[in-house]
């Protein structure tokens, strides 16, 4: 479930939008068969932020290989030595996602740390690999990831050729410019006569798809609108092309907090879960169904969780409100038909 945000290297100005979307500047050039450069950490160490300019808190948090739960793994990986990990974050990133850090080099991020921090536990390298979002897919497919960690709601739909271990809370925001007085109030009915983004491949646009063809059928129109990163969405929200944009909550928290202040603020209009009316959505690790990767994956998540480094992470990049008390192996997602 991804959001299309954003670069940051010049200064503040222009526009809020712009930016923020330099944080995440020379992304694009980490292509999808390259590796984006793992920052280096001590043994038995790993440290969450170091190079996050600024969305997290630099935390160094200390992390062994525990031998029962690299045990579990298939012997081809043990073998490899390495953890490869897909994160599908082109063109512009997602911070505090998935993003190029402060050294123009480093993918870093939530989901990157969370994916250092397990293959500390499985004693293996890691090795950060950026796609767009449908090739992070092919890439899974086709053997040259082991796991993504990139916002991946656990859906019913996608159990069908992956297998997931949860990690995180799966919630969704609209976002409009601060002075809107539009709030979506979990009544899709809202949205009849406006206009909204979001990215394409995604849960969040199925959900929205499919408000729209209740309304359709209500004789009511929403417009969906598509823009291939973050800083076309927020220059579009800024110049009232759109009215609100449909994305994760934490890029959406994490816009609101840069562009406060500023002429081009934005707001949370409204929230709701990834997985639909009546189940909390769930952000899961995704392998390929059959890889035997879930289990040591869970078994990995649960440890950090039990040793306080999962908690650190979360509030290293300020997302501990969306905390899960366990990770599990395929737990009930996004279903099939959320209508």
């Amino acid at each position: 479930m991804p959001t299309l945000p954003s670069r940051r290297s010049l200064t503040r100005g222009i526009t809020a939008a712009t930016a923020v979307a330099t944080l995440a500047t020379g992304l694009a050039a980490c292509g999808g068969d390259s590796d984006a450069v793992t920052a280096a950490a001590e043994s038995g160490q790993v440290v969450i932020g170091q190079v996050s300019n600024g969305a997290a808190t630099r935390t160094a948090v200390k992390v062994s290989e525990v031998k029962s739960i690299s045990a579990e793994l298939p012997a081809s990986l043990r073998k490899s030595g390495k953890l490869v990990i897909g994160e599908g974050a082109l063109p512009a990133g997602f911070p505090p996602l998935a993003y190029v850090g402060g050294d123009q080099r480093t993918l870093t991020g939530s989901e990157p740390d969370l994916g250092r921090l397990v293959a500390a536990v499985f004693g293996l390298e890691p090795e950060i690999r950026n796609f767009t979002w449908e090739n992070m897919f092919v890439g899974i497919d086709s053997g040259k990831v082991d796991v993504a960690l990139s916002n991946i709601t656990d859906t019913e739909e996608r159990k069908k050729k992956y297998e997931f271990a949860s990690y995180r809370q799966d919630n969704l925001a609209f976002t409009v410019p601060r002075k809107s007085t539009w709030n979506f109030d979990g009544d899709y009915r809202n949205l009849a006569g406006r206009t909204v983004s979001v990215s394409a491949g995604t849960n969040q646009e199925k959900i929205l798809l499919e408000w729209k063809a209740k309304l359709a059928r209500e004789g009511k129109k929403v417009t969906v609108k598509y823009f291939q990163d973050s800083n076309s969405v927020y220059l579009a929200l800024s110049s009232g092309k759109i009215d609100a944009y449909l994305g994760p909550n934490p890029g959406i928290a994490y816009h609101n907090r840069q562009t406060a202040g500023t002429p081009s603020a934005t707001r949370t209009a409204g929230t709701y879960s990834g997985a639909g009316a009546g189940l909390q959505g769930l952000i899961a690790a995704t392998a390929k169904k059959g890889s035997g990767l879930a289990k040591p994956l869970v078994d990995a998540i649960n440890h950090l969780i039990e040793n306080g480094q999962y908690a650190e992470w979360l509030k290293a990049y300020n997302l501990s409100d969306e905390a899960v008390a366990k990770s599990e192996v395929n737990p009930p997602g996004l279903p099939v038909d959320n209508s």
